[in-house]
């Protein structure tokens, strides 16, 4: 696989050292409250695993699935969600969790999705921050790395559903999706 990538862009233990962070900030912010973390599936699942266990404050999780990539590199725009929320998120205090706010199109969708719900708050956390493409205004809460626009994988993050394994990120060739 590394024949695939043009380099490394964050190490394993530079993800980690993040994660404490963000970690941190979250049991300040929601110590006492009720908190319900969405990993939005499947890309952000290594990345919620690992942040849920440097969360110290009490919380439930559940998952939510959608596509707008298909087989793309880029959004389509489209967004289709392929599963639901399980559990009930009113007056509760909901973490969307999710690997790269990239255009911000599928993000702003379950973001409006989730007020429906009435939970008692929404806030969105993600590992990854590309701004150079965003085509809608949404900010993360909590923000792992922003990074420059190119096309990442591993840790969770795919390519046609391969590399999510990679336990860093790297940036993928050009010939591998050209």
């Amino acid at each position: 696989m590394m024949g695939d990538l043009e380099r490394v862009l964050l190490t394993a233990e530079e993800i980690q050292q993040k994660i404490d962070d963000i970690a941190q900030r979250i049991n300040e912010d929601y110590a006492g409250k009720d908190l319900v973390l969405v990993s939005v599936l499947k890309g952000s699942v290594v990345f919620m695993a690992d942040l849920m266990r440097a969360i110290r404050v009490r919380c439930a999780i559940d998952f939510l699935a959608v596509s707008s990539y298909g087989k793309n590199t880029t959004s389509t725009g489209a967004v289709k969600i392929l599963k639901d929320l399980d559990m009930p998120i009113e007056n509760k205090d909901v973490l969307i969790v999710e690997d790269i706010l990239d255009s911000g199109m599928t993000l702003s969708y379950i973001m409006n999705l989730m007020v429906v719900h009435k939970p008692a708050s929404v806030r969105l956390c993600t590992l990854l921050d590309k701004p150079a493409r965003r085509r809608v205004p949404i900010t993360p809460n909590y923000c792992c790395f922003s990074i420059p626009d190119e096309f990442v994988v591993g840790y969770g993050l795919d390519y046609n559903e391969q590399y999510r394994n990679l336990p860093y990120i790297g940036v993928l060739a050009r010939h591998v999706y050209a």
